[in-house]
C-alpha cells in the first residue's frame, strides 16, 4: 500500500506527457498534420545583396550599350567630351541622346545589333526602367 501513494501521480504524469508528445507543437496544415515547411517559413531567408555593376566587360548589361561608351557609367569628364560637347545629350533623362531609350526605345536595336555582331547572339534586354519615361 505504501507504493500506491506515489505510483498513481507518476502514472498520471507519464500519461499526460504522452498526450502532449503525441499532439506535437508544430504548425498544422489543412489536414491537421504537422508541416515542417510552414515552420521554416516563420524565419525568412536573408536576401542576397544586389550585385554591383563592375564595368569590367565589353557590354554594359545594366544600360544596354558597350561599356566604353556608356554615358551613364563613364566618368563625368569623359561624358562631357564624348557626348555633351558634341551636342549628343538628352537633358530630360540626363544621358546621351543616342543612348536614350526612354525617348526612343527603337534606338536600342542599334546597340543590340552591335552585341549580335560581336557575340553572334542577342543579349539580355536591359531592365524595363531603361525604356520607361
Amino acid at each position: 500500500m505504501k507504493n500506491a501513494k506515489w505510483s498513481a501521480p507518476l502514472i498520471f504524469f507519464l500519461g499526460l506527457g504522452l498526450i502532449f508528445a503525441g499532439a506535437g507543437c508544430g504548425a498544422k496544415d489543412g489536414d491537421g498534420k504537422s508541416s515542417p515547411s510552414k515552420l521554416a517559413k516563420k524565419s525568412p531567408e536573408p536576401k542576397a545583396p544586389k550585385k554591383e555593376h563592375d564595368h569590367s566587360g565589353w557590354w554594359c548589361g545594366e544600360h544596354g550599350v558597350p561599356e566604353a561608351t556608356c554615358s551613364l557609367c563613364l566618368p563625368s569628364e569623359d561624358v562631357k567630351t564624348q557626348f555633351k560637347d558634341k551636342g549628343d545629350w538628352c537633358k530630360l533623362h540626363d544621358r546621351a541622346e543616342s543612348q536614350c531609350f526612354k525617348c526612343d526605345p527603337s534606338r536600342y536595336t542599334k546597340f543590340e545589333a552591335m552585341y549580335v555582331a560581336k557575340y553572334g547572339e542577342k543579349t539580355e534586354r536591359p531592365p524595363e526602367s531603361e525604356f520607361t519615361k
